[in-house]
């Protein structure tokens, strides 16, 4: 199988309806595992996360032909699962009538039971001041630290200037510091 940059999946895409199948499940196997580790760092849970990803990927579906190339392809659905992301934990809150700090104790405890964390303490404890954070500081952070994205990327997607994000993650990295440090 051919490896296909951007432009050229998006030009597959709209050439035919055959080929638009063929150039989104190719688009859905380059980005699905990096959009699934950002969801899944947002939002914990591991169903959770899957159906968000699915969501995801259905609203790119629905809105691929429309997309304009003012940005890359991935910070676009980045954003969209960020959205996604933001709009599930301020349901849950709503459904639930919680505050968000229960919110983030719910999610800290789904942590504490994540087979996955628990073979390592660091990671385990990192998470957790991770999720101390302000919501916005949270998604900085784990924009900027688990995924090294330019500033000028997730001012794209988050639509925020450069400074605002730049201060958002010093002040969370600092917290994150803090929490590790203090406990």
């Amino acid at each position: 199988m051919a490896e296909y940059n951007d432009s050229e999946l998006l030009a597959l895409f709209r050439e035919t309806e055959a080929n638009s199948h063929y150039a989104f499940n190719l688009i859905i196997k380059k980005y699905q595992q990096r959009i699934y580790a950002h969801v899944r760092r947002m939002v914990i849970d591991h169903d959770d996360a899957n159906d968000l990803v699915q969501n995801t990927f259905i609203k790119v579906w629905h809105n691929l032909k429309n997309f304009r190339e003012d940005s890359q392809l991935f910070t676009w659905m980045y954003r969209i699962a960020t959205n996604e992301c933001l709009a599930h934990l301020k349901q849950k809150r709503k459904r639930f009538f919680l505050p968000i700090g229960d919110v983030e104790h719910e999610l800290k405890s789904k942590l504490s039971h994540e087979p996955s964390f628990n073979a390592n303490k660091l990671e385990l404890k990192l998470q957790q001041a991770i999720l101390s954070l302000p919501e916005k500081q949270r998604l900085v952070f784990n924009l900027r630290y688990y995924d090294n994205m330019k500033y000028e990327d997730m001012s794209k997607i988050l639509q925020t200037s450069v400074g605002a994000l730049k201060a958002s993650y010093h002040h969370a990295v600092s917290k994150v510091e803090k929490f590790i440090k203090g406990d």
